[in-house]
Parts: structure tokens; C-alpha cells; sequence
């Protein structure tokens, strides 16, 4: 726990200086793409006037000079599954982008998908030594939090706080210089698996990068594809990627829940292959060019022409009417949204006081995907396009790119973790011997 600590911490004041030094990379390591956008921040002490993650979070702060997508090579479920064919596609990616904006990069924030995030919700509390909260008095409720034994090889991705009470005054953002008595916070923890993260990171290393930070897409993609209204009041944001899906729950602009499900739109591509006996390239076309989610009775008459590449042209020239494409595709559509629904409802989201759900992702784009998902999911269903930052070229301005602008977001107005404050040496909340003690002397 305490190397994680470091570690985060260790990130964070690199992103720091990488920002001060006025470039620095995000990078989207996605199953289907793989995404890389050069920032350059100019005036960097506007950035810090920013409360939150507003409308315009950051817009006075960077500007993308650089953008560059491959296709992704190596990447299974969000995961990487062969090091060298993802090392590849990042350093293509990462060279177009340096090619573009005619600078080198040295530090890289990156995020993924999939390693089978897990939510976790914790409580603490301190009484105040005088009666003003201090910097210290956060340290100390923090620590005051118990964690949870979330098993061997998993780490802390993210650990924010995501309310503070202040004696009975709860709903509290930032209660630094309040006066009180107890202070009270409430901190959602993520944990994913150990080895996503150090496969990740040793991929990175081997590109010539330094990692300034890590991120996982659900989180990213919520924050880019959720208006600020959305965000307060409680909304999901469904990120349907190539092989997996992210679900994230936000209230009071702070994530409370995140998940994935490990299905996507390579599956449906898969499906579409199978179904027509055709290579995946060909599938990913006909997907793209002709696929949807509702048929109607016009798609009967729509015939598509299914060019294949085996050399038999009886084979090769073959016909199929949309109806048919729509009749593979729907029932994989289905079990997406149906584990979706499942997750959102294990999570208690019916009980929030809004319930909007967006939809973002690459695989959000298939045509009468909202109407089906409202059916499924039964709650108002919107589609999400990430927020405008400047710079970003036309091209990489649609739901595919949530998570990658959302990195933008992460970059430059990080949200208060708990590795931004210095938590006393005897209350590491670790399941560390020195804590035992000290509860067995204290109580005993």
C-alpha cells in the first residue's frame, strides 16, 4: 500500500513539472485504437482558479498542438496481451503525434479500460485539534478511513474524496479553513488488477517514456462526455469501447462507482464474421457502413453487396439484406446492454434522484442504439460527445475520443486524491502491524 502511495505520488509531481515544463502526452490505450494527443499548457497559474471540473474546465489552460489514432495491436478486453505489438502501435501513435505538433515528448498520462475495476465506498472521522480545519486535518481524516482487505494483487487506481461533514453539516466540497468540532469524509476507492497496471507501465518505459500519471477510462470518459449539470446531479456514462464496456456513476461531480464488462464492439464484429462467413476487415466495414440496432420494414428492401477476399468470386459476390445484418447484430447489442443494466443495478443507481444515462464510446455510434438502450435500461438515454477543448482536430472530436479528451480534462484540473495530502507516518491505512498495536495499547 505504501509503494502505491509513493508511487501515485511520485506520478503526480511529475505531471506537475511536466506542466510547468509546458508539454505533455495523453495517451488512450484502447482495444480497437490506440489514441495520442500532445498538450502544450501556456499560463498554467490560471489553471489552479478552475473549481472543479466545470463546462470549460481548462480551456484557459491547454491547447492539443498534436493528435494521432492507430489501430491497436496486442490490446484484448482493455488489457494488454502481447507487449511487443502494443509497443508498436504506441510508439506509431506516439510519433505521429510528435510529428504533428513538431515537439518531443518525454511524459506520457495514459489510460485503459478493463483490469476488472472494483469499487469501493469509505468512511472516516477525526475530532479537530483547534477548531479550524487545516490541510492536516484532512491528511488525518483520510487516514482515518478503513480499507478494506481488497486481496492480494490488486492496487488503488483511484482514491478521491467525495464529501466531507463538518460536524452535522454534511454535502461539504473543500472544508478547509471551517470551523468545527468532527470532521467526517466519505472517499470512493477504485482497485484494479496489479498486473493491467505494471503491464502498462512497463510498456510505457519501454517506448522511452516517462508515466506521469494513470487513469482509468471509465472515469475519463464521464468526465468528458457528461455536461456539468449531469455530473451534479447524478448521471451513468456508459463508454461502449472495442472489447469491453466502462460504466461510471457520477453525483456531486465526483465518481461514486465505476465497472466494466468485458464485451464490445469487436464482439459484434466477431458475430457479423461469423454469421456471413466473411473476414473481420470485411465485417468492420459492413458494421460501420450498414449495421444498426432497430430494423424497420424498409431494411428488407436494402440489399448490401458483401465483397469478400477469398478469390471465389460466387462466394465473393453474395448479397444479404440490412434486416438479416440488423438480426446478428441485435441479439449481442442486447447482452452488452443487459450486463450493463445488471452492473447500474447492483450499484444501487435507481436510487439516485437523476437518472440519466449517456452513451459514448466508438460502439455508441450504430444507429437506433438510444432508443434500444432506453428499452433495456428503462431510464432518459442520450448519446455523448466529449467537450470541445481547443486545438482538437475535427477528426477526433466524436464519441470515440471521450476517454481521450477526458484524459485533457484529468491532465490538466486533477481532482483532490488521496495522494495529494501528506498523511501522517503512524496512519498509513495499511493492515500494517504498527496500527495493530497502537488500536491494542489505546483500548486495552
Amino acid at each position: 500500500m505504501i509503494e502505491l502511495y509513493d508511487s501515485q505520488r511520485a506520478m503526480r509531481n511529475m505531471r506537475k513539472a511536466a506542466i510547468q515544463r509546458g508539454v505533455v502526452a495523453v495517451l488512450d490505450v484502447g482495444t480497437s485504437k490506440i489514441a495520442c494527443l500532445v498538450l502544450r499548457f501556456d499560463g498554467t497559474e490560471r489553471l489552479q482558479d478552475q473549481d472543479g471540473i466545470g463546462a470549460l474546465a481548462g480551456q484557459a489552460g491547454f491547447r492539443v498542438i498534436g493528435a494521432a489514432t492507430t489501430r491497436s495491436r496486442g490490446v484484448r478486453f482493455g488489457e494488454i496481451a502481447a507487449m511487443q505489438e502494443t509497443e508498436r502501435a504506441i510508439r506509431t501513435a506516439l510519433q505521429a503525434a510528435q510529428k504533428m505538433a513538431n515537439i518531443r515528448v518525454d511524459h506520457v498520462i495514459a489510460c485503459f479500460s478493463g483490469a476488472s475495476p472494483r469499487s469501493y465506498g469509505l468512511a472516516g472521522q477525526v475530532e479537530l485539534e483547534t477548531n479550524t480545519v487545516s490541510e492536516q486535518d484532512i491528511s488525518r481524516v483520510l487516514s482515518a478511513c478503513e480499507v478494506p482487505d481488497y486481496g492480494e494483487g490488486r492496487e488503488v487506481l483511484h482514491a478521491q474524496p467525495v464529501n466531507f461533514a463538518l460536524d452535522h453539516r454534511s454535502g461539504l466540497s473543500d472544508p478547509r479553513g471551517q470551523m468545527g468540532q468532527a470532521l467526517s469524509t466519505d472517499m470512493h476507492m477504485l482497485t484494479v488488477d496489479a498486473a493491467a497496471i505494471q503491464n502498462l507501465a512497463h510498456c510505457v518505459k519501454r517506448c522511452d517514456l516517462e508515466l506521469a500519471g494513470l487513469a482509468s477510462s471509465s472515469y475519463v470518459s464521464g468526465i468528458s462526455a457528461l455536461v456539468e449539470d449531469e455530473q451534479e446531479l447524478g448521471a451513468a456514462c456508459i463508454d461502449l469501447g472495442g472489447g469491453s464496456a466502462g460504466i461510471s456513476i457520477f453525483i456531486k461531480k465526483h465518481m461514486i462507482y465505476a465497472d466494466s464488462v468485458r464485451i464490445g464492439g469487436e464482439h459484434v464484429t466477431g458475430d457479423i464474421s461469423m454469421g456471413l462467413q466473411v473476414p473481420k476487415t470485411v465485417a468492420e466495414r459492413i458494421k460501420t457502413f450498414y449495421g444498426g440496432a432497430v430494423a424497420t420494414g424498409m431494411d428488407d428492401r436494402e440489399v448490401i453487396e458483401i465483397g469478400g477476399e477469398t478469390g471465389d468470386w460466387e462466394h465473393d459476390r453474395r448479397k444479404i439484406s440490412r434486416a438479416e445484418l440488423i438480426g446478428i447484430m441485435r441479439p449481442r447489442i442486447e447482452e452488452i446492454l443487459e450486463e450493463v443494466r445488471a452492473r447500474l443495478d447492483a450499484a444501487g443507481f435507481s436510487y439516485l434522484p437523476s437518472q440519466q444515462i449517456v452513451l459514448t464510446g466508438g460502439g455508441s455510434q450504430i444507429p437506433g442504439l438510444d432508443g434500444l438502450a432506453s428499452r433495456i435500461l428503462g431510464q432518459q438515454v442520450r448519446l455523448g460527445r466529449p467537450l470541445r477543448v481547443h486545438g482538437l482536430p475535427q477528426a477526433a472530436t466524436g464519441p470515440g475520443f471521450a476517454s481521450a479528451v477526458g484524459m485533457c480534462l484529468f491532465a490538466a484540473n486533477p481532482q483532490d486524491e488521496w495522494w495529494d495530502f501528506e498523511i501522517p507516518v503512524d496512519r498509513y491505512p495499511a493492515r500494517s502491524l504498527k496500527r495493530a498495536v497502537k488500536w491494542f495499547k489505546d483500548n486495552w
